[in-house]
């Protein structure tokens, strides 16, 4: 055995390579990465299938006149049936109708069920089955629910005009009457949603600190400051939620209007048609496909300007409050 020559520089070490990834390792890190999209990928096929690519194929159609028996005959219009719009008495009225029966049906909606969420709060007997039937209207059918009511707010033989009379009121016409048909149209509005709208309050009253209430009876707060100070704060989230939701429902608002009478047109007068009904009116009834495109995009602008406008209301009242 020879020793090296201690003159001879040594050579360096030759860098050790990284072993390469295994087959099954390399698909495991590509699976890792892929997956997220993979488990979202059904739901944006379906979203651009049903969703986008009708918003998107609905503002072509309002571009064009389009009748029902021909809709392959298609007649560039440019803006045309938007300024027919505004232009048509009726789409006012049902503009107007929207609005007010959105404000008869939401306002007592949300307030009710604040109510009702407030008194399922506290420790009761049988809250189980309380909070069971707050779902029950919200279950029913609206076709079901629509012609029961419509029988209760009959003329002659309704139960509600029946129950006036005993107290002298004269009998009411419901379904002719412009501001009696919208009060009938939004008590089955507020029949319906009440319980469900009650528990998304209880769910967000259930997730406030209960340290918070005990830190309010300490000081000598009442049960009524109780929940002006603590509940309807904490609650903020939740009441614009329910605002929002209840603000789109209301601009929406089809079935109950419909069968109410069964009358597309909302009554001999247009006295309680929605712009839904108006869309159908248009699309169904005077086959004007082109224009019924046109009221279905009013009807988004309208959403997102209501729900900016809510969103906008509830940042600049956060700010104010967290700049105290």
């Amino acid at each position: 055995m020879t020793l090296a020559d201690p003159a001879t520089p040594l050579a360096p070490p030759r860098p050790s390579r990284p072993p390469h990834p295994s087959r099954p390792h390399l698909l495991r890190r590509v699976w890792r990465a892929a997956s997220p999209y993979a488990y979202i990928t059904p739901f944006f096929t379906l979203f651009a299938a049903f969703g986008l690519f009708p918003l998107l194929y609905t503002a072509f159609v309002s571009l064009y006149r389009v009748e029902l028996q021909t809709p392959g005959d298609m007649q560039w219009r440019g803006l045309d049936n938007y300024t027919a719009l505004l232009a048509d008495e009726f789409f006012w009225t049902s503009l107007r109708n929207t609005f007010t029966i959105g404000v008869l049906s939401t306002v007592p909606q949300l307030v009710m069920a604040l109510g009702l969420a407030h008194l399922l709060n506290y420790k009761l007997r049988g809250r189980t089955f309380f909070r069971t039937a707050m779902l029950l209207p919200y279950a029913t059918s609206v076709a079901a629910a629509t012609l029961v009511f419509a029988q209760l707010f009959g003329r002659d033989f309704g139960l509600v005009n029946y129950a006036l009379g005993l107290f002298g009121v004269d009998p009411v016409d419901w379904q002719n009457g412009t501001v009696a048909s919208q009060i009938a149209v939004s008590s089955i509005v507020v029949w319906r949603w009440t319980g469900y709208n009650a528990l998304i309050y209880l769910a967000g009253m259930q997730s406030i600190p209960h340290e918070l209430y005990e830190a309010a009876e300490m000081d000598g707060a009442s049960k009524w400051r109780q929940f002006l100070h603590v509940t309807l704060p904490g609650l903020r989230p939740t009441i614009v939620f329910t605002v929002v939701v209840s603000t789109i429902g209301a601009t929406q608002l089809f079935g109950e209007p419909l069968l109410f009478e069964g009358s597309v047109s909302g009554g001999i007068s247009h006295q309680y048609q929605t712009l839904g009904l108006y869309l159908y009116e248009q699309g169904w009834g005077f086959f004007h496909l082109g224009r019924a495109a046109a009221i279905a995009w009013v009807m988004f602008l309208l959403i997102l300007l209501l729900v900016g406008a809510n969103a906008l209301i509830a940042r600049r009242r956060s700010r104010k409050e967290a700049g105290r």
